[in-house]
């Protein structure tokens, strides 16, 4: 009994040790993982504000009264005036009705520099949304691409997922798209999920023939049909984001809308 006691007390400073160990450790991840939390969260409270102001500047100038034709050819619509001030390589605005998508759309000199940059060039997770670097908006485009991230908090291009659901993708048919010369009702005629297997994304086309060809292809992966018509003839705005249902890594779920141009 004796020599058993004694090999307890023997024991008793190492096991202290290891418990307080065991305790400054599960601190250690509590607190990181506190801040971490902590850190996701402000920086989503700072993506919102930073857009918040960029979505006041470019609904204040939409309203000043002037007629499209008034403008001269080439000339910068009022409502990005302000916004280009503030970066030149913001190109236009997205926004599609019961979403949060409602953003200035920058375009970089490659299809990196926007990924985890906001409007005003400051470091974001959230990145913005961009156009593909190859369009030229000033001359004509068979297909504009736009990208964006999907965040967890719903911004940026994560609520693209409604139109995964029939009823949303039915009676939601609207993608509205300014750019720095002109402004349209884009009508949306496919959604689907894929992978970048499958070359969407293409900017060039050797002939109105090989564009028809995309967009057969374009509608054969609609998840559902849609009425709108669309030929070789018209352009299309294709908005990208990431996907995890087919591919954790290389995984797109993508929205395509016929370009109609408001009068």
């Amino acid at each position: 009994m004796e020599r058993s006691r004694r090999t307890k007390e023997k024991q008793s400073p190492l096991k202290k040790f290891v418990s307080r160990a065991i305790t400054i450790v599960c601190l250690a991840v509590f607190i990181y993982s506190a801040y971490s939390l902590i850190s996701i969260y402000l920086g989503y409270h700072n993506n919102r504000q930073v857009l918040a102001d960029a979505q006041e500047i470019y609904y204040d100038f939409s309203n000043i009264d002037i007629e499209e034709n008034d403008l001269e050819d080439g000339e910068i619509r009022p409502q990005f005036t302000e916004l280009q001030s503030i970066n030149p390589e913001i190109v236009g605005w997205v926004s599609i009705e019961d979403t949060q998508i409602n953003y200035p759309v920058l375009q970089g000199e490659n299809n990196e520099d926007y990924l985890n940059r906001n409007y005003k060039g400051d470091h974001s997770i959230a990145g913005s949304i961009f156009m593909d670097y190859r369009i030229d908006i000033s001359d004509y485009n068979p297909n504009t691409i736009l990208y964006g991230h999907r965040m967890k908090d719903g911004a940026m291009f994560e609520e693209l997922t409604k139109f995964l659901d029939k009823d949303f993708f039915d009676n939601h048919q609207v993608v509205k798209f300014d750019t720095l010369y002109e402004s349209y009702d884009a009508e949306i005629f496919s959604v689907y999920q894929t992978t970048t297997d499958f070359d969407y994304i293409q900017t060039e086309f050797s002939d109105d023939g090989d564009f028809g060809l995309l967009l057969d292809e374009i509608r054969q992966n609609s998840l559902y049909h849609s009425d709108i018509q669309i030929d070789e003839d018209d352009q299309i705005i294709t908005l990208s984001t990431c996907d995890y249902e087919l591919d954790p890594r290389e995984g797109r779920l993508v929205v395509h809308a016929k370009l109609v141009k408001k009068e």
